[in-house]
C-alpha cells in the first residue's frame, strides 16, 4: 500500500477539484467562515466517535509536532480554506482562471518550505520535473493565451487572496508532514479537524457570523454531509496517508490532479472545451507527476 502512497494523493486533490467545481458553489451566499467552521465541525464530530480510543497516541507529539498541527490548522484548514472559496466567491464561479493560476505557484512555495523546515534534499532532476509539471498546468489551464483579468472590479482581490490561499496550503502541507512524524494519520486527520474547528469558532462568533446558521438551507446541509464523507475528511483521510509515506515534494506536485479535475469537470458542467494546446499540457503534467512519482 506504501507505494500506491502517491496515487492517494492525486485522488484526494482530484476530490478537492470536484469540491470546488460542484460542490462549493451551491454553499455561495452564506458567509466564508460559517462555512467553513460546518465543514470541518461536522467531520470533527464524526471522527470523535471513531478515533477516542487513539486519543493517547497524543502524547507522542512533541512540542515542535505540537506547533505543527496547529500551524495544518490555523494555514491550512481556516485561512487557506476560506481565502480560496471568497476568492471563488468574488469570481462568481464564472471566471476560474486566475483563481486557478495563483494556485499553480503552490508547488512552488511548498518546494522551498519543505527544503527550509524539512530539510528534504531531492535529486536536482525532481526540480525540472516540479517545473514541467507547473507549466503542464499552467498550458492546460490556459493554452496559449495570457488569463483573462476581466473579472470585474474585485479581481484584484480575487488574486491577493488566491496568493494567499496558496502559500497557506504550501504551509500546510510542509506542517502536515511534520506533525505526522510519531502519530498514524487516521489521529493526524482527526486532530487537524478538531483544530480546525476550534479556530473557526473562534472567528464564527467574532465576525458574528454564527446566526446565519439558521439560514442554512436543507439542501446545503445535505451538500456539507456530502462534503464531509468526500471531499473533506474523506480526502485528507486518503491525503495524510499517502503524505506519511511520501515527502511533502512530491505530495505537493501530485496536487495538481485538481487543476486536471477542474477542466474536466468543467467540461461537462459548463460544456468548456479544450484545445489541442490543453490536452498536451494536461498530457506533459501527468507525465510529470508519474516521473516524480517513482523518484
Amino acid at each position: 500500500m506504501k507505494k500506491l502512497a502517491p496515487i492517494f494523493v492525486i485522488v484526494a486533490a482530484a476530490l478537492w477539484g470536484v469540491d470546488g467545481i460542484i460542490l462549493t458553489p451551491a454553499l455561495y451566499g452564506l458567509p466564508v467562515t460559517l462555512v467553513v467552521f460546518i465543514e470541518s465541525g461536522i467531520v470533527a464530530f464524526i471522527l470523535s466517535f471513531i478515533f477516542y480510543k487513539r486519543l493517547p497516541e497524543i502524547k507522542r507529539l512533541t512540542k515542535k509536532e505540537w506547533f505543527a498541527f496547529g500551524g495544518v490548522a490555523l494555514f491550512g484548514g481556516a485561512i487557506g480554506t476560506m481565502a480560496i472559496t471568497k476568492a471563488l466567491f468574488f469570481v462568481n464561479y464564472v471566471n476560474l482562471s486566475i483563481v486557478i493560476l495563483i494556485q499553480k505557484l503552490q508547488p512552488v512555495f511548498a518546494l522551498a518550505l519543505a527544503g527550509i523546515m524539512l530539510k528534504e534534499r531531492l535529486p536536482k532532476i525532481f526540480f525540472l520535473w516540479a517545473l514541467i509539471a507547473i507549466i503542464g498546468a499552467y498550458f492546460m489551464t490556459f493554452g496559449l493565451s495570457l488569463p483573462n483579468l476581466l473579472t470585474g472590479n474585485k479581481t484584484a482581490i480575487a488574486v491577493a487572496l488566491s496568493l494567499i490561499a496558496a502559500i497557506s496550503f504550501s504551509s500546510s502541507t510542509v506542517f502536515s508532514k511534520l506533525g505526522l512524524k510519531n502519530i498514524s494519520y487516521e489521529l493526524g486527520t482527526y486532530i487537524r479537524f478538531l483544530f480546525s474547528t476550534i479556530i473557526m469558532l473562534l472567528l464564527v462568533f467574532s465576525f458574528g457570523d454564527f446566526q446565519s446558521i439558521v439560514n442554512v438551507s436543507s439542501t446545503q446541509w445535505i451538500i456539507f454531509l456530502i462534503i464531509a464523507f468526500t471531499t473533506g475528511g474523506a480526502a485528507i483521510f486518503l491525503y495524510y496517508f499517502g503524505l506519511k509515506n511520501i515527502s511533502a515534494s512530491v505530495a505537493t506536485i501530485c496536487e495538481l490532479a485538481f487543476p486536471l479535475t477542474a477542466v474536466i469537470l468543467d467540461y461537462f458542467v459548463h460544456g468548456t472545451v479544450l484545445s489541442l494546446v490543453q490536452w498536451l499540457g494536461i498530457a506533459l503534467m501527468i507525465f510529470s507527476i508519474v516521473k516524480v512519482s517513482q523518484l
